[in-house]
């Protein structure tokens, strides 16, 4: 590799020239092996670099040159130091699940006779249950973009995919026009890993993509653009962000005052599924969750919701709650 291109590479790598000669390559292969073999996404891959890089950081300040005389203590010591203590319990544990796996690899490819965190146990993370929207809170914010306008006609049906398929953000903005199987109401994702699944989509969201398809979407089409679904005003994909700006400003128009994300859609799409009486191995299959453990997050917030409707409708609720509000 040239001088050239491997300044070029390192542009595209950021964090990587503040890693020592000595480190640096391991990180790299390291890294490659996630995308080639473990198929993460390129997201995951970013984050495990940027984690990886502080605490490399941390074990050469603190006099290792080395990566073989990496001890436990080492790598608790960068567990329970300052920055760190700073963080969530989810960054702490995913910023070891890192050095497990960087370290894991080294040893399975022979460039160490150990894995330093091993033992380290990862701190307990309380499952927060994810903000879901109502039935009426979906139906004013896709009431927002209506209208003959391109920009209109594309919204309306990134809204009503994201609500009627519950498709990830990296998966809306990969959609592609052969992946659009309206013949079978259905359309194809490319998920986690790369893994292709086939998930039904509704008819109003089938009539919205038809109607943008059809007379909106060429207004966006530019030399980048590719067959993808849906495009920016730039006449190119959408990036991720580019994606969730459309849907905060259709929230915010609707006046929902909750904090909401694409993935929101996501969770609203399988929360109603279950309240609607679906199968939870069926909304496994459209989530593309490859263990049901996973899914089975949306039972409780279903039960939740079954709780607060008790508390609101039942006779003996309601009567404890006004001896509460006349003490």
């Amino acid at each position: 590799m040239t001088r050239k291109s491997e300044t070029r590479r390192q542009k595209l790598q950021p964090g990587i020239r503040t890693l020592p000669p000595s480190f640096g390559p391991d990180v790299e292969k390291f890294l490659d092996h996630l995308r080639l073999v473990g198929g993460r996404s390129e997201s995951t891959t970013l984050a495990y670099r940027r984690d990886l890089h502080t605490y490399l950081r941390f074990v050469y300040a603190s006099g290792v040159r080395r990566m073989n005389y990496i001890t436990p203590e080492i790598v608790g010591a960068y567990i329970v130091s300052p920055p760190m203590k700073k963080k969530k319990s989810s960054s702490v544990a995913r910023n070891l699940s890192a050095i497990k796996s960087f370290h894991g690899y080294r040893m399975k490819t022979g460039k160490s006779p150990n894995n330093p965190a091993r033992l380290l146990p990862s701190p307990r993370i309380g499952r927060r249950l994810p903000v879901v929207l109502t039935v009426e809170e979906i139906n004013r914010i896709l009431a927002g973009p209506i209208g003959d306008t391109p920009r209109l006609r594309r919204d309306r049906a990134i809204l009503e995919i994201l609500y009627g398929s519950g498709l990830r953000i990296s998966e809306l903005g990969g959609l592609r026009i052969p992946d659009l199987l309206f013949s079978e109401s259905l359309v194809r994702v490319w998920g986690k890993g790369g893994r292709e699944r086939i998930v039904p989509v509704g008819k109003s969201a089938i009539a919205a993509l038809e109607l943008y398809l059809a007379d909106g979407r060429l207004d966006f089409v530019g030399p980048r653009a590719e067959d993808f679904v849906f495009l920016s005003a730039h006449k190119r994909p959408f990036s991720r962000m580019g994606l969730w700006l459309v849907v905060r400003q259709w929230v915010e128009a609707a006046g929902v005052d909750k904090q909401v994300t694409p993935h929101t859609f996501r969770h609203t799409f399988a929360t109603h599924l279950l309240e609607g009486g679906a199968d939870l191995r069926a909304v496994q299959a459209m989530l593309g969750h490859e263990s049901i453990t996973t899914t089975q997050i949306y039972t409780h917030l279903d039960r939740q919701y079954l709780r607060e409707v008790h508390r609101a409708y039942h006779p003996l609720e309601q009567r404890e709650t006004d001896r509460g509000d006349k003490r």
